[in-house]
């Protein structure tokens, strides 16, 4: 088995943790191949691959788009040409609807009666705003105890300060992704399994799914591996990496047989 890792996040979207942290922690673990797919921002990448290449890890390039097809549905971009001008101005669009869209919901949790404002929002953003940096101001101000329950209670869908994403449909970023010389993978593709529509997406040019996910039971990676085979997919892993302080789940990287990694390696290392 070997401890891969190609889905983590920073603070420049809603990790929460720096760079320098992140890769602190998964030099510790071990970890041999990995990438920093932050939302929609490629701004740790630099600084990530210095660090992991002086550690000996294979880095990967990476990126996660969010869509505006469902909130969980997203594609992560590896091995992007992280300099390409039309790939970064489409992350730079992208990020400017999450302003648009954050502040949308920072004004109905203020019609609400929730106190408020956007630089108690804004002031923690370091490039991708999100509904996590909303949760994170609402627990500062003691409105809620933790990123989980600002979620429940304020921002998930038919709640007081939901607003849908304004993000591009899954077609369009597999394109953009693919234009920018990487590979696209469905994200964590067994929290979205009531909207699959692999057919679709595979026409559109997707490459592959990410099997082993935290959250995913053995019955769903068997599941996922069967789609992999039938559809000619590549299959990968990410832990979700967002840090301690998100009381997500936090242990980086996950194990995969050896025949996944040296796939992997072959298709993303080049």
């Amino acid at each position: 088995m070997s401890l891969i890792d190609l889905h983590a996040h920073t603070k420049y979207s809603d990790g929460t943790t720096t760079p320098d942290e992140v890769m602190r922690v998964y030099i510790k673990a071990g970890v041999q191949m990995m990438a920093i797919t932050d939302h929609d921002t490629i701004a740790a990448v630099r600084e990530c691959r210095q660090k992991a290449e002086q550690a000996g890890i294979l880095f990967v390039h990476g990126v996660e788009v969010s869509t505006r097809e469902h909130d969980y549905l997203h594609i992560l971009g590896y091995g992007i040409d992280i300099e390409d001008k039309q790939f970064n101005d489409f992350l730079t669009q992208n990020r400017d609807n999450r302003f648009i869209r954050v502040r949308q919901i920072i004004k109905k949790l203020q019609d609400y009666g929730i106190v408020i404002t956007e630089e108690d929002v804004f002031s923690a953003v370091k490039a991708a705003p999100s509904r996590a940096h909303v949760a994170d101001a609402l627990k500062r101000k003691g409105i809620v105890s933790s990123r989980h329950e600002g979620f429940q209670k304020y921002l998930i869908d038919g709640k007081p300060g939901y607003v849908p994403s304004l993000g591009p449909n899954a077609e369009q970023v597999i394109s953009q992704i693919k234009k920018a010389g990487g590979k696209a993978f469905i994200a964590h593709p067994g929290v979205i399994s009531a909207i699959w529509d692999f057919p679709r997406w595979v026409s559109a040019g997707l490459d592959g799914i990410e099997v082993y996910y935290p959250s995913h039971s053995l019955p769903m990676r068997q599941q996922l591996l069967m789609l992999a085979k039938k559809y000619n997919l590549l299959v990968s892993a990410g832990s979700d990496h967002h840090g301690e302080k998100s009381g997500r789940y936090n242990k980086p990287g996950m194990e995969v047989p050896q025949q996944v990694f040296d796939t992997l390696r072959e298709n993303l290392c080049k």
